[in-house]
Formats: structure tokens, C-alpha cells, sequence
């Protein structure tokens, strides 16, 4: 049995443990069918997520480490917000599976979350990922929603389709902070203005944000971040009323797009919503689930996730 050690990441394991994600996400998507890599450029395009994430909570990831080598055997990263700790990406490197090192770091940050007095743990994670499902449904996370994870190739020239609300929709500003909180928190029943004001200002040039004014103008009715990058190109996290919200916020993102192919996870009970993006030509790619250990309030709206900032 190889021994390791848990132990918080450092600036100097930032190479490393970009390959381990790029790797070990790879080969799990090679041996199970994926047609091309999960992430494609090399392991220097994954440092945008070890970047982003300590920008946003410092010091707050774990990491398995051989005790012999030092080497990174497994990592994960998570996000302690107002209300509750979302999960991030986990990653194991393909050398190292079924040694319980998943279990380990998912109980130290059910540790974390429990001795923080938060009541509430989220993530989304693959459907077809049997082991990850199996190891977070064992560790007491319920199944909350289902997503469609879809993507639609943005022609160079934009989208040619329309939405009712799409001239509703601007770029969002500092000032919407509070707005965009008090939305979040009744529709999905949490907030994370870090996230909000880290994406608007984007110093790393990576992300956008915009809002959806109601017909009186004023009111905000829906946000939508994305992210533009090499490693990841994706819509959310959005939150908003409804589905033609939610759809005339998607639009104004895409904007960003042309010629490429972004990612968005799309509740699959969203029936209009889904239908308005097949006849935007989106297919769909892969299934994930909205998971939580602990309080839950049901959806009052529309939420769609992210994986960068990794939000549940």
C-alpha cells in the first residue's frame, strides 16, 4: 500500500498540478469512450484553474502526496462562500486509483465544512463518472438536479437567432453586486459576491458578466458569467427568473464566441429553454448532476453551474 500525506497546495506545486488534472481528465475521457482529450494544449492551459481558484479562496484545496517521492497523487480544490462550501474539480492521478484517496480528500473537506458551521456542501459532477458518483452518493451527497451539458458552435459571423429580452440584457457593473446577491440568494438560496466582483473586474482578462434588466428597466431579472480561455470555453454561472431570461442571456454571451464551440449546463427540466437551444443548432455531449450533502432549498428560477469559477 502506497502511504501519502494530505496536505495544502503550494505556488511551487502549480506545474504539477496542472499535469495531474490535464492528465488524469484525459486519460479518464480517452478509456471511456471521449473522442478527443478533455482538455487539449498541453498542462500549461490547465494552470488557469489553480490561478483562479486561489485568487478567489487562498490556501482552501487539499492534496494527497506520496510520502516517499513528494509527488502529487491526488487534489481538490474548494470554495467557502457566504452560505455554503462548494466542491471543486477533483482529480487522482490514473497510477493511483482505488487507494481511497477520493475518500480522503472529499472527508477533509466535509471537515472543513462541518467545523465552519456551514450546513450546506455542493458540487456537479459527471453522470457518467460511476466511481466519482459512487464515492460522493457514499459520502452523503443527494442528487438534486440534472443537467444537459450542451455546447453550440458559434458561427464566425454570431448567432443569427433572436430572444425576447435580448435588448434587455448589458454588461454588468460593480454596482449590480448587491443586486445580483440578492437574486442568487432567492432563487437558489445562496450568494457569492467574491465571484460576482472578481469576474466583472476580470483582471486576467478571462471573463465577462451581464445582467438583465426587467422591462421597467432597474430590477435585475437574471446574470450570466462566462469564461474565455484555452482550457475552457463556458456560459455560467447564470441565474434568473425564467427561461426566456435565461435564453436572452445566453444569447448576448455567445457574442464572445465566434468561431468557437462553448460549453453550457442546461437543467434538463428546463423544457423551453432546451428546445430554444436544439433550434440553435446545440448538441448535447455529456450529463452532469447538481449534488448536495446537507440543506437544500429548491430552485426558485432558473440556476445553470460552472466549472470556472466552480460554483454548485
Amino acid at each position: 500500500m502506497v502511504k501519502y500525506q494530505l496536505r495544502p497546495l503550494t505556488p511551487d506545486d502549480k506545474y504539477e498540478y496542472s499535469e495531474l488534472l490535464y492528465g488524469s481528465f484525459n486519460y479518464w475521457y480517452r478509456t471511456h469512450g471521449w473522442p478527443t482529450d478533455y482538455f487539449k494544449g498541453g498542462p500549461r492551459v490547465t494552470e488557469v484553474f489553480f490561478d483562479v481558484y486561489n485568487d478567489l479562496n487562498p490556501g482552501c484545496n487539499v492534496a494527497a502526496v506520496n510520502s516517499e517521492t513528494g509527488m502529487l497523487m491526488g487534489s481538490c480544490f474548494y470554495h467557502p462562500r457566504e452560505r455554503h462550501v462548494s466542491l471543486g474539480i477533483m482529480s487522482v492521478h490514473q497510477n493511483y486509483c482505488g487507494l481511497g484517496i477520493g475518500k480522503a480528500l472529499v472527508n477533509h473537506i466535509i471537515d472543513f465544512t462541518e467545523k465552519n458551521g456551514y450546513k450546506t456542501l455542493r458540487l456537479v459532477g459527471s453522470a457518467i463518472n460511476m466511481n466519482s458518483f459512487s464515492l460522493y452518493n457514499r459520502a452523503g451527497f443527494v442528487p438534486r438536479h440534472v443537467y444537459h451539458d450542451m455546447v453550440v458552435n458559434v458561427p464566425l459571423a454570431g448567432m443569427k437567432a433572436t430572444t425576447e429580452g435580448r435588448g434587455r440584457v448589458r454588461d454588468a457593473v460593480l454596482d449590480d453586486i448587491p443586486a445580483m446577491a440578492a437574486l442568487e440568494l432567492e432563487v437558489s438560496g445562496i450568494t457569492r459576491e467574491k465571484d460576482y466582483r472578481y469576474c466583472i473586474e476580470n483582471k486576467r482578462g478571462y471573463f465577462h458578466a451581464s445582467v438583465l434588466e426587467s422591462p421597467n428597466g432597474g430590477a435585475i431579472e437574471g446574470f450570466m458569467i462566462s469564461v474565455r480561455h484555452p482550457a475552457l470555453n463556458m456560459l455560467g454561472p447564470c441565474v434568473a427568473r425564467t427561461e426566456d431570461d435565461t435564453a436572452a442571456l445566453i444569447l448576448k454571451e455567445l457574442d464572445r464566441f465566434k468561431g468557437l464551440a462553448p460549453l453550457m449546463v442546461i437543467p434538463m427540466d428546463r423544457r423551453k429553454l432546451v428546445e430554444t437551444l436544439y433550434s440553435w443548432g446545440a448538441i448535447n455531449v455529456e450529463t452532469h448532476l447538481f449534488q448536495v450533502r446537507g440543506e437544500f432549498q429548491q430552485f426558485n428560477g432558473v440556476n445553470l453551474p460552472s466549472f470556472l469559477p466552480e460554483t454548485g
